[in-house]
């Protein structure tokens, strides 16, 4: 691991949701290119086994803070300490999330999915918007969606709402923050190695009374290339999106689901 010659050396950036999965990589991913990161989400534990992983390929101790990303307070004041501790934000990654299906009745989970994803998200992107490092360099806010931002699917109302609202918020705080050289972006990933993901096909076999290798090949036809993503995959097109390269890039949302969207 790189530890000040990467293309993020003295950078501070923040992962929401660096516990698990696709969090989890782009934290390594950025601390591998030098950054000093802060991760933020519920659960302390997992953020920690990232720290750790962290710090034993060598990068920069990170900084762990938990949230609840629905408590806008708790938030605001999460991201003072990140900035006390770790200095002015280069970069932010908008991670934290919650999935799932939701249904009428008892088994609606409208408020809770939107409460997170879209609300959460923006209390954080909104909380940073004010603690960024100084110009004239680009800074960064980045948000993980979904190809559910992009698709409808039966039964999963509130996240495919959630993540399409993302895409929203992209393009209009791309606006605002444009003329401070503030660039904003997001991924919207397909099927991607995880645990949600796992949960996902698992869903599938249950209704479909199949076996989890036989509903994997039916989301698998769907997809050109004919494979899941994994959580590297996602974490190197933020590195992209973080870097030199993309900075005519902002107010997009980038998809990374093996040719099973096109826009």
């Amino acid at each position: 691991m790189e530890k000040s010659g990467g293309r993020f050396a003295g950078w501070h950036a923040v992962v929401t949701g660096g516990g698990t999965g696709i969090g989890r990589s782009i934290a390594l991913r950025l601390a591998g290119e030098g950054a000093k990161l802060s991760l933020m989400g519920r659960n302390a534990a997992r953020l920690e086994e990232t720290a750790r992983e962290i710090r034993e390929r060598g990068g920069a101790d990170a900084l762990v803070l938990q949230v609840d990303i629905r408590d806008r307070a708790a938030v605001v004041r999460r991201f003072e300490e990140a900035c006390a501790r770790q200095g002015p934000i280069r970069a932010v990654v908008a991670n934290s999330g919650v999935g799932g299906p939701n249904g009428a009745g008892a088994k609606d989970r409208f408020d809770e999915l939107v409460a997170t994803n879209l609300t959460g998200t923006y209390s954080c992107l909104r909380a940073a918007e004010t603690r960024l490092a100084p110009g004239p360099q680009g800074r960064h806010l980045v948000v993980i969606s979904s190809i559910l931002g992009r698709i409808g699917v039966a039964g999963y109302t509130g996240y495919c709402a959630s993540k399409a609202g993302l895409l929203g918020l992209v393009r209009a705080l791309a606006m605002e923050l444009a003329p401070g050289n503030v660039q904003v972006n997001a991924v919207c990933p397909g099927w991607v190695e995880t645990d949600m993901a796992r949960a996902g096909i698992e869903g599938m076999a249950r209704a479909m009374k199949s076996s989890l290798e036989e509903a994997r090949a039916i989301a698998m036809k769907e997809v050109p290339l004919g494979r899941m993503s994994t959580p590297e995959d996602v974490a190197g097109v933020v590195a992209w999106l973080l870097s030199d390269d993309a900075r005519g890039v902002t107010g997009q949302g980038i998809d990374v689901n093996g040719g099973a969207w096109m826009s």
